[in-house]
């Protein structure tokens, strides 16, 4: 079973949140998957900048899911 990624960026400023971006790659387990998604939040944290977060509480979340029943 193969497992894919999610990436769900949200400002608490705006009180909302994008839609929910496939990573494109697909992992062999959890693990791999979890590492991935924090590792994938903080390099996007980095691309839009300390101003831009801070402005606009931006936060990552991310989901884990089975390829074939994504509950998001």
């Amino acid at each position: 079973m193969k497992i894919a990624l999610f990436l769900i960026l949200c400002s608490g400023v705006a009180e909302n949140c994008l839609p929910p971006y496939k990573y494109p790659a697909l992992f062999i387990d959890d693990y791999s998957c979890m590492i991935a998604g924090n590792t994938e939040s903080i390099l996007k944290l980095e691309e839009i900048g300390y101003e831009e977060v801070n402005k606009n509480k931006i936060y990552i979340k991310f989901v884990c899911s089975p390829e074939e029943e994504i509950k998001i």
